[in-house]
């Protein structure tokens, strides 16, 4: 008898903090699941590989990169050729020298990861400046969208991390913005 007491308070308990947990969520949030929130998907990758401007925004950041990496090749190439260089000459060195040129080849590397890492953030900066515009222009695209059709959410199924596993086709609303950008609109 007192075991299932026990049980049957343990029950209430449960129950209770359960019911405080469920009136402790903000009211925003029992309003959203119960007043049938509005909602869409849509892939920003997608749309911003269609977008106006993108095509030429990344054949400059291509040609840039491009460039960028014939110069890491380059330093890595003089790197090689001094290790392969000191590889062959350094049983015929004195430990002073060979000293001097294990520095030098330290030195000679960290320069070139140094300037690889410089290179890198430029073109990293360089693909923003590129990018941001339109990015920006999508952004004032997929607003609009949003509350001109009065949707509470717009989910981005290409956003790391996304952990949306199925949705509605007819919420997609990619296609849509694609042709705004290309009709121009803001």
């Amino acid at each position: 008898m007192r075991n299932t007491r026990t049980n049957t308070l343990g029950l209430i308990a449960v129950g209770l903090v359960i019911l405080v947990g469920i009136a402790a969520v903000p009211s925003a949030v029992v309003e959203l699941q119960g007043g049938g929130a509005r909602v869409g998907w849509l892939s920003t990758e997608a749309i911003l590989r269609q977008t106006p401007g993108y095509a030429s925004a990344e054949s400059t950041f291509n040609a840039e990169m491009s460039s960028y990496q014939r110069e890491v090749a380059r330093l890595q190439a003089q790197l090689d050729s001094a290790g392969a260089l000191f590889d062959q000459q350094q049983a015929m060195l004195s430990a002073t020298v060979r000293q001097e040129r294990v520095n030098e080849l330290r030195t000679m590397q960290q320069q070139a990861e140094t300037r690889g890492t410089e290179l890198q953030t430029r073109a990293q900066q360089r693909r923003a400046e590129l990018i941001a515009p339109l990015e920006d222009r999508i952004q004032r695209v997929i607003d609009g969208l949003r509350a001109e059709r009065n949707l509470s959410m717009l989910f981005d199924v290409a956003a790391p991390g996304n952990n949306i596993v199925s949705a509605d086709p007819t919420l997609d609303l990619t296609t849509v913005v694609i042709q705004r950008l290309n009709a121009g609109g803001q």
